[in-house]
């Protein structure tokens, strides 16, 4: 028990003895030299309590700290024990939950309606020592933040903020006004007339779900055992990476899909530049410029670069006259962040073949892009397309939109040769 509670409870028992001493008319020696005592003891702990409050202060800030962060906390340390084996065992035989995996699929289901079993995001993550793409295990502890569901993806890469939203649409007000200083040009005249803050909503719409498919043979079931659960995560993961960073910047806009930042270049006014050349240095150093006159970025250092691998070999292999300093030197040595994807870019076409490209900043703390994920994974399960075989098919449903923040933190290259 704190020091300061101690005292504040004893100065309570003094009162109360007092209260029944002075009430007496004719109180005796020893009820006369009691009030003395408890008198000066009172004025005494005043002291020693204003002394413990300021002691007991950094235990407080500690302990307020603690209580801030402990749900978010104890919620990651749930999930790091979440186990998609029981998820598989239950839709394939019945099986039912238990331990950790059946309180956070109650709650889940408690947020939101789901067919299936519930699986939260975080749950889907590469955890430590698992093996990953490269096939090499990989000893670094699990982040349970949802930006970090794909470590290695090109949307992290290139500054996209995943956002976790729980039910309806989400709007992010972007600033449209272009509001100017100006100076009094006389005496008694007036400064420049008022200009009208106005905004622009960019929503972001659970209209688009992305639908993943397993099977599940009955021989890997019996064969697997507790490895399933990390087979079934890796083929998720990586299945869901590789579609995401797709659509996020070459999604079609239609049959479902989410509008890409290609496709809705125009209509959200990214500027866009057609280079009809090779890509070089001087080129690419024109729209990071722009971004500095615009106000979006510092400098090269904080601009982001996506292109295909092509437009690296192309400018690794251009020389600078009379120089052993490529294009590619010269641009990695002041472009912040340089990748390269050729599942995120679309395919180089025409004669001669034409690439696009990507530039974008984070500016005053703002990603350039948003992306929204509904609720959590809803994974379900079909148990007729496989019930002459005895296995199990696996559906995993995630709704997602994405968006950009302000135009002038994104600019499009194209007609790279």
């Amino acid at each position: 028990m704190l020091d300061s509670l101690k005292i504040t409870r004893r100065q309570s028992e003094i009162r109360q003895q007092l209260a029944g001493i002075v009430g007496k008319e004719s109180p005796s020696e020893d009820e006369t030299r009691s009030m003395e005592t408890l008198d000066a003891e009172y004025r005494t702990n005043e002291t020693r309590f204003r002394a413990a409050l300021v002691a007991e202060d950094t235990e407080r800030r500690e302990a307020g700290a603690e209580l801030e962060t402990r749900s978010e906390k104890e919620w990651n340390d749930l999930v790091s024990s979440f186990e998609l084996r029981q998820v598989a065992l239950n839709l394939d035989e019945g099986r039912a939950l238990s331990g950790q995996t059946a309180e956070i699929v109650t709650e889940l289901r408690s947020q939101g309606g789901f067919r299936g079993v519930p699986v939260p995001y975080a749950a889907l993550e590469t955890r430590a020592g698992e093996t990953v793409s490269s096939g090499t295990p990989d000893p670094i502890a699990t982040r349970p933040l949802i930006e970090r569901l794909f470590p290695a993806s090109v949307a992290a890469q290139m500054g996209v903020q995943m956002i976790n939203i729980g039910t309806g649409a989400q709007e992010t007000p972007v600033t449209t006004s272009a509001i100017s200083a100006g100076w009094q040009a006389t005496e008694t005249g007036n400064v420049p007339g008022p200009s009208a803050y106005t905004t622009l909503d960019r929503p972001l719409k659970p209209d688009h779900t992305l639908g993943i498919q397993m099977r599940i043979t009955r021989k890997t079931l019996l064969q697997s055992g507790a490895a399933l659960e990390q087979a079934i995560r890796r083929d998720m993961n990586g299945a869901m990476a590789q579609e995401m960073d797709r659509a996020i910047f070459n999604g079609s806009g239609s049959s479902g899909e989410p509008t890409g930042i290609f496709t809705g270049a125009s209509a959200w006014g990214i500027e866009e530049t057609d280079l009809s050349a090779a890509a070089t240095w001087a080129a690419i150093r024109a729209e990071v410029v722009a971004f500095m006159t615009a106000n979006a970025a510092t400098g090269p250092g904080a601009v982001r670069l996506l292109i295909r691998p092509e437009v690296w070999d192309t400018m690794d292999g251009t020389y600078i006259a009379s120089t052993a300093v490529t294009e590619w030197d010269r641009l990695k040595a002041a472009v912040g962040t340089v990748a390269m994807s050729h599942n995120a870019l679309p395919a180089p076409a025409g004669d001669p073949a034409q690439s696009k490209a990507l530039l974008t900043t984070s500016a005053g703390g703002v990603a350039p892009v948003f992306v929204g994920l509904w609720g959590a994974v809803d994974l379900i399960r079909d148990p007729y397309s496989d019930a002459q075989s005895g296995g199990l098919r696996l559906t995993a449903l995630s709704t997602m939109d994405t968006t950009i923040s302000r135009a002038v933190q994104t600019r499009v290259l194209t007609g790279i040769q």
